[in-house]
């Protein structure tokens, strides 16, 4: 049998992602555009300081590693996976860099291995959930254990500091502008990742799978080597991200990046992407990463301690998965009322 993951697609599937749900993130997206006013104000009445250089530079600071990661995130759920063990990766990979600058690594080469580590954790994840079939939820909860257990080995109870002065640049603002390093990364790259997604037929493709993953196979695509793929390309963003919050930090500790799971899925729900696949948007996840870089400043500014902005974002993540099925659930009440009024006599 052929594998289901070929880029190329028939005609038929280019238009599998409905015109109604197009509707429906279009507004979602405006929504968020609403959401995200709205905290820009509150923290502006609340908060004298929010729209200095300082708190715009933090906010971007703070939520770069965690978008980036939210980018990969966005094309595996939207074929119906989903990773939970980026936060993990990302400890990992900062792991690494550190033990091997403490054991006098050259930095480039250290980064180069720590990309390769990264890309080795997501296709292990990739080979289970396509060549084992098991579900992608239970693999990645298991290697998020696994994969922070293997940072703790490496590192041990060390801390590893005295990074070159080169890299401690990035905890910087870019030139005399006010923006983060790492929150440029994340645009540059969620226009790349959107031009991927929404103008290619690789893109398209990742909308069949999660819309129907079977009918997707029998036209053609590889199914199987594109969720691989995905994984693989996880592995490598988080790797990534890991080097960039090692660099901010001015150190490395097998702790590094616990807990940030849950910022990363919250940020692809809140834009629109569905828990189910099929649906989702680049924009709206550059969105829902603004809304939670203003979010968290606001809270940090009122002096919100850092489990009940915990709680905020657990509640976001699960408005972000009720509210569109509510909608969908009474949209659906909805036709089933019409279609009865319109036989009616």
């Amino acid at each position: 049998m052929a594998d289901t993951n070929s880029i190329g697609m028939s005609e038929p599937l280019t238009d599998l992602e409905p015109r109604a749900g197009l509707v429906k993130l279009v507004r979602w997206e405006s929504g968020l555009v609403i959401v995200l006013i709205a905290c820009i104000i509150c923290g502006a009445l609340t908060f004298k300081y929010f729209f200095t250089p300082q708190t715009i530079f933090f906010s971007g600071l703070d939520i770069g590693e965690i978008a980036m990661m939210a980018l990969p995130m966005t094309f595996i759920i939207i074929t119906g996976e989903i990773d939970l063990s980026v936060a993990s990766m990302l400890g990992l990979s900062a792991s690494t860099l550190g033990y091997l600058f403490l054991h006098g690594w050259n930095i480039w080469p250290a980064m180069i291995v720590c990309l390769i580590v990264g890309a080795l954790a997501g296709a292990f994840n990739g080979m289970l959930v396509t060549r084992f079939g098991l579900p992608s939820i239970a693999v990645t909860i298991g290697t998020l254990s696994l994969y922070r257990g293997i940072a703790s080995i490496i590192l041990g109870t060390n801390t590893a500091v005295g990074f070159p002065l080169s890299t401690l640049k990035l905890s910087l603002p870019i030139g005399k502008s006010e923006i983060a390093y790492d929150f440029a990364i994340f645009i540059v790259m969620s226009i790349a990742f959107g031009v991927v997604l929404h103008l290619t037929s690789f893109g398209r493709s990742l909308y069949a799978i999660g819309l129907q993953k079977e009918t997707a196979y029998f036209s053609g695509i590889q199914v199987n080597r594109i969720k691989f793929r995905l994984y693989v390309l996880s592995g490598v963003v988080c790797a990534f991200a890991g080097i960039l919050y090692t660099y901010q930090e001015a150190s490395a500790n097998n702790s590094t990046g616990v807990g940030l799971e849950l910022n990363v899925v919250a940020i692809a729900l809140l834009g629109g992407v569905s828990i189910f696949g099929g649906r989702g948007t680049i924009i709206g996840v550059v969105l829902a990463a603004c809304i939670m870089a203003v979010l968290t400043t606001w809270l940090t500014d009122i002096d919100v301690s850092g489990e009940v902005q915990s709680i905020i974002v657990g509640g976001l993540l699960l408005l972000s998965v009720l509210v569109p099925n509510a909608k969908d659930g009474f949209g659906r009440i909805r036709a089933v009322l019409r279609r009865r009024s319109a036989v009616s006599p």
